[in-house]
């Protein structure tokens, strides 16, 4: 990639190749973990052809809507925490605690890259109420700017760019909003790109004033549903549910179905207590993980090892690349037995910030080994 200082409008190009990583929810899992048990708390288990827009319509479609709304959200989801699981023991097996591990990732990592990819909302934040809420803790952001010190970091999320900067506030991190549809370099210049940092790609331009629009929309149609909120973030839409009571979720989704009915170019899907709306452009976290590391000079590679922290379904497409890609880890927080992609686990944001401060402990030490080896 020669050029990154300009809106990339086609994600082929942005990429420099055709990618077509949307998939449905069953084709994110590897055969090891097909079929985990199951538990509350897993991911939505309808097939994410039900849920956009272009399926079939009607009472079918909304119910289709409510059963994962219910499947993701269950009301007793506190009753079988990870920790006191029948199941804990097999899904463990697959997805083991990244602290009790560290040493097997950064022996894995020897010799490489570390390029750190970080979810925000349940991730570096807890998960609370009100979404405009969800502030980080001192300390985090002390352990996330250190981070940023030792390896290129990015912030992924589905939230708009601009206000993840807000909850952030550290310029020297690569932010990618909007499910990766729009990323935006570091403030301040770092040492591990070559050239010009201001990179930035928009691949969902077009659809910003039809966003608008149905952001108007859906304001004007879910007034009527108490604790419902909108969040307008950018390049898509967020229906947050988490304060709406369960016997209207009914009501709220049939709300979301008659606006888009008429907009068949956006589809829906769904995160945890949230309805997104997004453009139906072939574009994701995994897309927004390959452009960075493209640009970031590691497209072909084996000298990178990325690390991709996430605790929703929509980081699945990140954890799908790695996989594939045969490079790095995906780590979900999670306090409860989901099929995943990811390698690893940890079981909330005091755990990620506990991982963050052991890998800058780790590299210190390695930087300070190589000091006295020379000597």
């Amino acid at each position: 990639m020669t050029n990154q200082n300009v809106a990339v409008s086609d994600p082929k190009s942005a990429i420099g190749m055709a990618i077509d990583v949307i998939v449905s929810n069953s084709s994110f899992f590897s055969p090891a973990v097909r079929k985990p048990p199951t538990v509350p708390g897993g991911y939505i288990t309808i097939s994410l052809k039900k849920l956009e827009t272009g399926g079939a319509g009607g009472a079918g479609r909304v119910g289709a809507w409510v059963d994962s709304m219910r499947a993701s959200s269950p009301t007793h989801i506190k009753s079988t925490p990870l920790s006191d699981s029948e199941a804990l023991s097999s899904w463990m097996l697959h997805h083991p605690s990244a602290l009790r591990t560290f040493e097997q990732i950064t022996n894995a990592s020897e010799g490489k890259q570390i390029v750190m990819f970080l979810d925000y909302d349940g991730t570096l934040s807890p998960i609370v109420e009100d979404p405009d809420q969800a502030f980080m803790s001192k300390e985090m952001r002390a352990a996330v700017k250190d981070v940023a010190r030792y390896f290129p970091t990015a912030i992924v999320s589905g939230r708009c760019r601009d206000k993840v900067y807000r909850f952030v506030k550290l310029s020297e991190l690569y932010y990618a909003g909007s499910h990766g549809m729009d990323i935006k370099g570091p403030a301040k210049g770092r040492k591990y790109k070559k050239g010009d940092q201001s990179l930035l790609c928009q691949p969902a331009s077009e659809f910003l004033p039809m966003i608008d629009e149905v952001y108007k929309a859906l304001l004007e149609k879910t007034k009527s549903t108490p604790g419902a909120k909108v969040e307008n973030n950018k390049f898509c839409l967020s229906v947050h549910f988490r304060c709406v009571d369960e016997q209207r979720w009914t009501a709220l989704a049939e709300q979301v179905r008659l606006v888009l009915n008429q907009y068949p170019k956006l589809r829906l899907t769904q995160g945890r207590k949230v309805l997104e709306i997004r453009p139906t452009i072939k574009w994701d976290k995994g897309n927004a993980l390959e452009f960075l590391l493209e640009s970031l000079g590691y497209a072909n590679s084996n000298d990178v090892f990325p690390i991709y922290i996430g605790d929703d379904r929509t980081d699945e497409d990140a954890f799908k690349v790695l996989r594939n890609r045969g490079q790095g880890f995906g780590i979900l927080v999670s306090k409860f037995p989901k099929e995943t992609s990811a390698s690893y686990s940890l079981q909330e944001p005091t755990e990620v910030m506990n991982f963050l401060q052991l890998l800058v402990e780790w590299k210190r030490r390695s930087l300070q080994d190589d000091i006295l080896s020379r000597d």
